[in-house]
């Protein structure tokens, strides 16, 4: 009968110690979650800060530059670097944000060093549209409001990221290409200069005075405001066609004025042959009646 008070004293000191280290346990899980929820809003409030710091050092590198003779007039280079810096800050707040969370950046470094070669890999595409981003940012074969031609695609330059180019047409539709495909392709930059020609082709019947209708036409693109004078319009024949002359219209005006100005000729031009009675012709065709070889005279 002695055992018996003796196994109840074991069963309850065996009692006591579980609860202990029970107790021991949920304390500690209550300070790692105490610790992992005051780590997880620094990291938040981390995060937050660095959008707005990547935010605010866009924009005032936006601004430094604005403020520099080489890049005041230049929205390209202002809106590139301004999103390079913006992403570089975005980059070092993640890193910060990793390291609250109790990652070390050794590692990350680490394991992206082993991955770089699959990174690279599966973002070819990606890492070539930033190389050719940065290499037209250097090479400046257009800027942001010029109009090109490039892939088939012709519009206003809206905007260079590190990956697109933006263009709008002049039905504002919004034409996005990969900095690689641009740089790859051919580019027709349409405003690339201060001046810019006009070409209008005429057609003539053969019976009409060529030196005349050239003379006529000549005259139209003198009187017109916006052509330039220097160099001054020019006419002549350039081909023979089945059913009519061609004469063609050279005019230089500025390139602000290109589009209207053509119009313009196109309708004086006409009008101008038309009162002078000159015909232009329209196309002829011969109708050759079918005759049955098999069938007599």
């Amino acid at each position: 009968m002695s055992s018996l008070p003796e196994t109840l004293t074991q069963a309850v000191a065996d009692g006591e110690k579980r609860l202990t280290a029970d107790a021991a346990f949920l304390a500690k899980l209550v300070d790692m979650a105490g610790d992992l929820a005051i780590n997880l809003m620094i990291a938040a409030l981390i995060f937050v800060v660095t959008l707005f710091i990547a935010r605010w050092a866009s924009g005032v590198t936006r601004r430094v530059l604005g403020r520099m003779r080489a890049f005041r007039r230049d929205p390209t280079v202002l809106s590139f670097a301004a999103q390079v810096v913006r992403v570089v800050v975005i980059i070092i707040g993640m890193i910060a944000v990793l390291q609250r969370l109790g990652v070390q950046t050794t590692s990350i470094i680490a394991v992206l060093g082993a991955a770089s070669l699959a990174v690279g890999l599966a973002l070819q595409g990606t890492l070539s549209n930033v190389a050719a981003g940065v290499m037209l940012l250097v090479l400046r074969p257009y800027r942001v409001g010029e109009v090109i031609e490039v892939g088939g695609a012709t519009g206003t330059v809206q905007k260079l990221d590190l990956f697109t180019t933006q263009l709008s047409n002049a039905n504002n539709h919004k034409i996005v290409i990969p900095n690689s495909k641009v740089l790859s392709d051919v580019i027709v930059n349409l405003t690339g200069q201060k001046t810019r020609r006009i070409e209008i082709k005429f057609n003539i019947g053969y019976g009409e005075n060529l030196k005349s209708a050239c003379a006529l036409l000549a005259g139209v693109a003198a009187r017109h405001e916006a052509v330039l004078t220097d160099p001054e319009p020019w006419t002549g024949v350039t081909a023979l066609r089945d059913s009519a002359v061609e004469i063609t219209l050279h005019a230089w005006v500025k390139v602000a004025d290109w589009w209207q100005t053509q119009s313009d000729l196109i309708q004086a031009g006409k009008e101008a042959l038309d009162a002078a009675g000159i015909e232009i012709p329209f196309p002829h065709q011969v109708e050759i009646p079918y005759r049955d070889p098999a069938q007599k005279d």
